[in-house]
C-alpha cells in the first residue's frame, strides 16, 4: 500500500512539472488536471490537508477551463475572422515570428511581401489575441488554393479552422465555390478532412457555402 502511494505521489508531481512544459493551452489542463486529482489522493491518504484543498482548488480550476475550451471548440461566438491584404505589415510580423514552426507543416512556405489581387489573407482572433492565418489565392472560376492554413501551437488542440471554413462565410463573399489545397498543405489529410475537406482524384478540396 505504501509503495503504491509513493507511485501515486510520485506520478502526481511529475504530471505536474510536465504540464508547465506545455505549450497547447488543451493539453496544459489535462495533463495539471489528472496531477492534481493524483495530488488530492495522496495527500488525502496522508492526511496533509492543506495541500490538498490545494490541489483540489486547482482540480476545479481546470475542469472550468477544460470545459470552457471544449465548449469554445464547437462555438462560432468564440473566434472571429479579420480580412487583410497579402502584404499587410501585421500579418507579415506574425507569419515571421511563427515561420519556424509553419515551415514543420509547409516547409516551401514564403511569406507573402507585395500586394497581389489574387491573393487574400485572414488572421484568426480568438477575443484580441490571434491564433492563426489563412492566405488563398484566387484561381478564377471561383475557385482558390489554400496556401497556407496556419494556427499556433497554444490553440492547435482547439480547431479554429472549422470556424474559418465552416461559419465564418469569407471565402463565400469573395465569390467562392471551392477550396483546393496547396499539395503541400494536402500532406496534413486528417486535418484536411476534420475541417470539411474531402479527397477529389489527386486533390484534397472543399466546397464553399454562398454568401
Amino acid at each position: 500500500m505504501r509503495l503504491l502511494l509513493e507511485i501515486i505521489g510520485w506520478a502526481g508531481s511529475a504530471l505536474v512539472i510536465l504540464s508547465l512544459a506545455q505549450a497547447r493551452v488543451l493539453r496544459f489542463r489535462v495533463l495539471n488536471l489528472a496531477g492534481a486529482v493524483l495530488a488530492v489522493v495522496y495527500n488525502g491518504v496522508l492526511g496533509i490537508w492543506p495541500f490538498m484543498a490545494m490541489n483540489a482548488v486547482i482540480t476545479v480550476i481546470d475542469l472550468y477551463w477544460l470545459r470552457r475550451l471544449l465548449r469554445e471548440r464547437d462555438d462560432p461566438a468564440a473566434y472571429s475572422v479579420v480580412e487583410v491584404s497579402a502584404s499587410d505589415g501585421y500579418l507579415r510580423h506574425v507569419l515571421g515570428v511563427h515561420l519556424d514552426d509553419i515551415h514543420q507543416f509547409q516547409p516551401g512556405y514564403a511569406v507573402p511581401t507585395t500586394d497581389d489581387a489574387r491573393r487574400w489573407a485572414f488572421l484568426v482572433q480568438r477575443e484580441a489575441e490571434t491564433v492563426g492565418a489563412v492566405v488563398v489565392r484566387d484561381e478564377g472560376a471561383g475557385q482558390a488554393t489554400v496556401e497556407l492554413d496556419y494556427v499556433t501551437e497554444r490553440f492547435r488542440d482547439c480547431s479554429p479552422g472549422q470556424f474559418v471554413y465552416g461559419t465564418s462565410g469569407v471565402f463565400g463573399e469573395h465569390g467562392l465555390t471551392r477550396l483546393v489545397a496547396d499539395p503541400e498543405l494536402a500532406r496534413w489529410t486528417d486535418y484536411l478532412a476534420r475541417v470539411g475537406f474531402h479527397r477529389d482524384g489527386d486533390l484534397w478540396v472543399r466546397e464553399v457555402a454562398a454568401a
